[in-house]
């Protein structure tokens, strides 16, 4: 092979033969197609219950999300949206990171920090979900939320 010419793609001489193993890009970008047609169901179905069904945008309150935060079906479907949309956006965060950084200390450093960033949200958001309370504010105003809690 002269200098004048390039290897084919994926040729020995190119140096860019598959290594054996787990293809993390290649399902790093199959899971950012299907998190993201599900992140699209997730939300719109969020933004259309919150917004038009019901009273619409007026009714969202400490009440209507104390009601919705006490359901399972909202519980699981909130769980899922947040983790989709937090694992889908550190991984683009991640390509970027690959892409433009150069230096590769700096590089581990950032994708480690947007993982552990990733990591701490979905914990904390995990724990609101699941563990909401809507009794714990000392209510006594007279609403829905303060009449279903002094019930207890």
């Amino acid at each position: 092979m002269t200098a004048d010419t390039l290897a084919a793609p994926r040729s020995p001489q190119s140096g860019n033969v598959r290594k054996k193993g787990l293809n993390v890009e290649k399902w790093g970008w199959v899971f950012m197609r299907v998190s993201g047609v599900l992140l699209l169901v997730l939300i719109f179905g969020h933004l259309f219950t919150n917004l038009m069904v019901g009273d619409g945008i007026s009714a969202l309150d400490f009440a209507f999300v104390a009601g919705k935060l006490a359901s399972p079906f909202w519980q699981v479907w909130d769980f899922l949206m947040l983790v989709l949309a937090f694992i889908h956006g550190t991984n683009g965060m991640r390509t970027i990171v690959i892409d433009y950084v150069t230096n590769a200390k700096v590089r581990k450093v950032l994708v480690v920090a947007l993982v552990t960033v990733c990591a701490l949200m979905i914990l904390l958001g995990t724990l609101v979900i699941f563990t909401f309370d809507p009794c714990i504010p000392n209510l006594s105003d007279g609403s829905i939320v303060a009449e279903v809690c002094n019930a207890r």
